[in-house]
């Protein structure tokens, strides 16, 4: 059995197939058969929302599809994805560091501490009006 014989596309497809029909194709021909379905071929996502929507006589289809990505990537895809992973890892580093920092700013208003004698930001005053 030859190794493209081997591929779950294939051998998916030639599993619909009666066996005496499954054996007469040839290496080349289950290589054309494999781009053919490959086109079609999605693979399991995590995310995978498909639907329509009618806007007046016409009708739009739309689909969303998140999940590992397997492809290899280029030089300029892998640029981008350095650039985005960056770009998310700061947001979410700042967002816990300031709401680290306001927990503990919170903290120490509980506690009645001041650092700056007759200074308050007004945060601890906003804080307790919440629950008035």
């Amino acid at each position: 059995m030859s190794n493209l014989q081997q591929d779950p596309a294939i051998r998916s497809l030639l599993e619909r197939m009666p066996k005496n029909i499954q054996t007469t194709f040839t290496d080349e021909q289950l290589a054309y058969l494999k781009i053919a379905i490959g086109a079609r071929q999605w693979g399991n996502h995590a995310v995978d929302c498909r639907g329509v929507v009618k806007f007046f006589k016409y009708r739009y289809y739309y689909v969303f599809l998140a999940g590992r990505n397997r492809r290899e990537l280029s030089a300029k895809e892998q640029k981008v994805a350095r650039l985005s992973q960056a770009l998310i890892l700061s947001i979410a580093a700042t967002f816990i560091i300031l709401l680290t920092l306001l927990v503990l700013y919170l903290i120490k208003s509980a506690l009645g501490i001041d650092i700056f004698a007759g200074y308050s930001f007004g945060v601890w005053s906003w804080f307790k009006g919440l629950f008035n």
